[in-house]
């Protein structure tokens, strides 16, 4: 039970194959209390269904694009919970047009909005989190993708605000560590989920990595929920500004 007694937020969940889901279920099975966040009407049934696997959790609207909605968001913690102990971010999104096309095609919008939901939210919901982990310390952590480091055919402007999110985590954790709260990050291999749906030639992603990683397979949700325990927990205590790779051991290789 590595999350006894604490309490935390989860960003990102959207369906029962999202990783943020994943996260959420192992924090739970380990004894924490938590509130997931959905976006709008359309995703409240999923996210109701999906709480009644939880013990007693908070359910909380918020589109991270809007500032108002943040703030309301962790108002809504610091009345339920108190305190924090933990923030999960699973959230990305970019136009389906700028991930079917190249590069530098690119619209300006489309940068935009990718950057926004998938990088910049880190650092606004970090904001948010910090004054409620104050007291005894905290760890936020988020999802990243090797198509932040290098190119993924297909993988565009999401590549371009994975590093961004990359380079937040870094100075998110220098921001943050003189205040006990740590900053860390999952590079998960890639998994068929609502996100990766949207990215042209997946399968042949699948395939690549399996045929390349140095445990010749892919990566599962359940593995990477156990790492994100570990980097949630006391157990990482002295980890922070950390890109924890889960993905067989594929980033080690050349190809």
């Amino acid at each position: 039970m590595l999350l006894q007694g604490k309490k935390g937020i989860v960003f990102g969940v959207a369906n029962q194959r999202s990783l943020a889901w994943a996260i959420a279920q192992r924090a739970s099975e380990h004894g924490a209390r938590l509130a997931l966040t959905y976006q709008g009407e359309r995703l409240e049934e999923n996210a109701r269904e999906l709480a009644r696997e939880l013990a007693d959790p908070a359910l909380i609207c918020c589109d991270v694009t809007k500032d108002e909605d943040i703030e309301s968001a962790f108002k809504r913690v610091r009345e339920e919970f108190g305190s924090l102990d933990f923030v999960v971010h699973g959230i990305a999104f970019a136009l389906r047009e700028d991930l079917e096309g190249d590069y530098v095609d690119t619209s300006r919008e489309g940068y935009r909005v990718a950057q926004d939901v998938s990088a910049y939210s880190l650092a606004a919901i970090a904001k948010h989190a910090a004054p409620l982990m104050e007291e005894r310390g905290g760890s936020i952590l988020t999802l990243t993708y090797i198509g932040g480091e290098r190119v993924i055919p297909h993988y565009n402007v999401m590549g371009v605000a994975k590093a961004a999110l990359d380079m937040s985590v870094r100075y998110l954790a220098w921001d943050l560590g003189s205040r006990g709260i740590r900053v860390n990050a999952i590079s998960a291999g890639p998994l068929k989920t609502l996100a990766s749906a949207g990215i042209r030639g997946f399968s042949k992603i699948l395939a690549h990595m399996k045929e390349h990683s140095p445990l010749r397979r892919n990566t599962n949700q359940a593995e990477v929920a156990d790492a994100a325990l570990f980097l949630l927990s006391d157990l990482s205590r002295g980890v922070t500004g950390e890109i924890l790779h889960v993905d067989c051991g594929y980033h080690v290789m050349g190809i």
